[in-house]
């Protein structure tokens, strides 16, 4: 049965016990003031990944703090009360481990990884910026010039803007179709005050998971987690609950109309996506998803590669792809190809998409991507880092840790008949076509 990750108030469940992968052992605590510790011991490991999830993204900013949650992914390195960013980058240079962060729609990872006999450094570390960054205003404004300079690098390459684009065009009107990094006007425009307020309502105890996996202890990684966050400052007080997790409840009057949108970039290829909204990151049909995106579009086999590339020569990278958020996703079709072949290559997807709609998939083709994503589940959970983002992506979202057994039986418990399902219901919603390119008005 799948591991379920209640939200319950401190030390009540603790300690809990399941088996991992070949002879891994998870458990989970919920320690005073709501914070949650996972960790997967992976016997014979000398390493360690460690991560700190904190439970905020691009889409929890409000206005006038757009571009607040990117801001701080690189102003928590930027140095502590009780470390400069020099200490940081040294503390795991000299070690020979590495330090680095992420910052998602939803959520907010800053992670390490290390020698097993390391770990507790990189725990005092780790959580020393997260509860005691000085967010220093000529820091800031020297970081301000960095994160532009990282916009214009994203804006000069043309598959980072469609992918940008489609989700603005599908998401329009909600807060999850805002870019994850902010906005040249955003990050200009917010103030180091708003960036303060944004970071003191959602960096604390019952928004925090930490996670990691390799060769560690959970007692003591525990035991040294809540003294490194006590000496924060922060108030582990006994009794608090984890805050809940985002209502899985589907978001109406998004994506109800489709739209389309061509992008100007003097480049030598066209980029073009075509999709509609998905599934949500805990809607029962996500294994469904998975089968259904890796016949179409999931590798050299998928019925993109081999009508657009391999038959035809129409472009070099064509997939498909699904993300889900909080009561909503997307689904998209993507192509890269000469700009005059474009609308052939956009028409070539459609056709694909509803060919699936209309008559399924063959038994060799649902035994190939059962397979394919059989193989890509235990293959990718070969190291530490994966392992530790399984953990802290399933406190935060789905609230259930499956182990590898029960992922690969609901993987292979797909039928044919719920992939034409869905295909069905993704053609039929409304269409969003982006493209990016040297097209004219």
């Amino acid at each position: 049965m799948p591991w379920n990750l209640p939200l319950d108030p401190a030390g009540s469940p603790a300690n809990e016990l399941t088996a991992g992968q070949d002879g891994a052992t998870i458990r989970r605590s919920v320690l005073p003031g709501g914070v949650r510790v996972l960790t997967e011991h992976m016997p014979g490991l000398r390493s360690a990944t460690l991560g700190a999830w904190v439970g905020v993204g691009s889409r929890d900013e409000t206005s006038g703090h757009f571009g607040s949650t990117h801001f701080l992914e690189h102003l928590l390195f930027k140095g502590t009360q009780r470390r400069t960013a020099m200490d940081i980058a040294e503390a795991f240079d000299a070690v020979g481990g590495e330090a680095n962060a992420a910052t998602g729609k939803e959520h907010t990872c800053y992670y390490a990884r290390v020698l097993d006999s390391d770990l507790p450094m990189a725990v005092d570390v780790i959580t020393d910026m997260v509860t005691s960054a000085r967010l220093d205003e000529a820091e800031l404004e020297t970081e301000r010039g960095v994160i532009l300079e990282e916009l214009a690098m994203n804006d000069d390459d043309p598959a980072d803007v469609v992918h940008e684009e489609f989700a603005a065009a599908v998401l329009a009107g909600h807060a999850l179709g805002r870019p994850i990094g902010g906005t040249p006007d955003t990050i200009r425009a917010v103030p180091r005050a708003a960036v303060w307020e944004h970071y003191q309502w959602h960096y604390r105890p019952e928004t925090l998971v930490i996670s990691a996996a390799g060769g560690v202890d959970h007692d003591a990684l525990c035991a040294q987690v809540a003294q490194a966050l006590t000496d924060g400052g922060w108030d582990l007080a006994a009794g608090a609950s984890p805050r809940a997790r985002r209502d899985s409840a589907d978001i109406t009057g998004v994506g109800e109309v489709g739209t389309e949108l061509t992008v100007r970039r003097s480049v030598e290829q066209g980029n073009v996506i075509i999709g509609s909204t998905g599934l949500s990151a805990t809607d029962d049909r996500r294994f469904v998803m998975s089968v259904l995106s890796a016949v179409l579009g999931g590798g050299m086999s998928s019925r993109l590669f081999q009508e657009i590339r391999e038959k035809r020569g129409l472009a070099y990278s064509t997939y498909s792809f699904a993300s889900g958020h909080g009561g909503i996703g997307t689904f998209g079709l993507y192509a890269g190809c000469a700009p005059a072949k474009i609308d052939e290559v956009s028409e070539l997807m459609v056709v694909e998409l509803e060919k699936l709609a209309d008559s399924g998939i063959t038994t060799s083709e649902l035994a190939r991507s059962i397979g394919q994503l059989s193989g890509g589940l235990v293959l990718g959970l070969e190291d530490s880092g994966s392992r530790m983002s399984r953990l802290g992506k399933a406190d935060l979202v789905t609230g259930e840790l499956l182990s590898v057994a029960e992922s690969l039986e609901r993987i292979r418990s797909v039928t044919a008949e719920e992939v034409q399902a869905l295909a069905k219901d993704l053609a039929d919603r409304p269409r969003s076509t982006v493209r990016v390119g040297p097209f004219g008005d």
